[in-house]
């Protein structure tokens, strides 16, 4: 498996629009097992987004999806700036398998 943990900051008062367009080109991601974006409650401008993939290279590919290419171009506007904590190996966990 592979993982991300990362931290994307919107621009001020953008956070929940940018979001709703990381939430809504999730319905088909072949090999994503897990894609959650959280609200950062000390940043009011903040977002996590943590994610579990089959394969570093089933992550790869969902970067050429349509619908991933549509979410990046209309979310790039509200973004402020992104930060890559951390590449994980998942080793197991709730839904996960």
């Amino acid at each position: 498996m592979y993982g991300l943990i990362g931290k994307m900051t919107a621009k001020a008062g953008e956070r929940a629009a940018l979001a709703a367009i990381l939430l809504e080109g999730l319905a088909d991601m072949p090999g994503c097992l897990s894609y959650v974006v959280a609200e950062d409650p000390a940043d009011p401008d903040a977002l996590w987004i943590t994610e579990a993939w089959e394969s570093q290279d089933a992550h790869r590919a969902s970067l050429s999806l349509p619908s991933v290419q549509a979410a990046i171009a209309k979310g790039r506007p509200l973004i402020a700036g992104m930060e890559s904590i951390a590449e994980t190996k998942p080793i197991g966990g709730h839904g996960l398998g």
